[in-house]
């Protein structure tokens, strides 16, 4: 298997049947799966994907009883993984299924792509959005030392290697920093590419819903990133 992407899905049943079939449209190989993560879901998530599964001989799921995170939903979708090259983008089709490939062709000729972490870029959001990724990207860039910019954009890929170093990745929206940083860090080339950022199709975001859910996840990145930085120094001092 060349590729494993996962797709953490919370309450998304009516997404579910677009993702499989906007994968199905651009998968024109075999060493490609998809593992659809139900992330504790209370809607028919697991119902459809019982029902749906069998018709998308690329895709599996993965089951989790009691939603923990996107993080978690993430982590467990990764250690399910077969691909020399892993990674995620979201379950609300605002990433279009065609990027996922578009990256791992990016992937397939790095020149070494042990070495390469590709990821897309958003385009085509709101002013108000631009304008909060900016603040967030200035922040986490000063505040660890590296640049990080659209720190949430999707699709996240690697080679399996970076992923076995992890050590106590957060099981929360952070998760996406960490990898990035990571990545950084650890001196991995990256890569980024334009990704069209339409609305969703179904369904509203989980946390990206007003100022306040803003100001929840800037407290909580904020929060992680400070916490991060102070276990590399241990780590370093040790």
């Amino acid at each position: 298997m060349k590729l494993s992407i996962i797709i953490p899905c919370y309450n998304e049943e009516k997404n579910i049947p677009l993702i499989l079939s906007g994968f199905q449209e651009v998968i024109k190989r075999s060493d490609v799966e998809l593992i659809v993560v139900n992330n504790g879901s209370g809607d028919d998530s697991k119902k459809i994907l019982v029902d749906l599964l069998p018709q998308y001989p690329f895709a599996r799921s993965v089951e989790i009883k009691v939603n923990e995170g996107y993080g978690f939903g993430i982590l467990a979708g990764l250690k399910e993984a077969k691909g020399e090259y892993i990674g995620w983008t979201h379950g609300d089709m605002q990433t279009p299924p065609a990027d996922v490939l578009k990256a791992l062709e990016i992937m397939e000729k790095a020149g070494n792509p042990k070495n390469v972490y590709v990821k897309g870029r958003r385009k085509g959001r709101s002013i108000f959005d631009n304008f909060f990724t900016l603040g967030m990207s200035v922040f986490e860039s000063l505040y660890l030392g590296k640049l990080l910019y659209d720190i949430n954009a999707q699709p996240n890929i690697f080679h399996r290697s970076f992923f076995k170093n992890w050590s106590n990745p957060p099981y929360d929206f952070a998760l996406d920093l960490y990898a990035f940083y990571s990545a950084k860090k650890q001196g991995i080339s990256i890569m980024r590419f334009p990704v069209l950022f339409p609305k969703r199709v179904y369904g509203k975001s989980h946390w990206n819903k007003n100022l306040y859910s803003k100001w929840k996840f800037i407290k909580r990145t904020a929060l992680f990133s400070i916490n991060l930085k102070k276990t590399l120094q241990n780590r370093s001092e040790k």
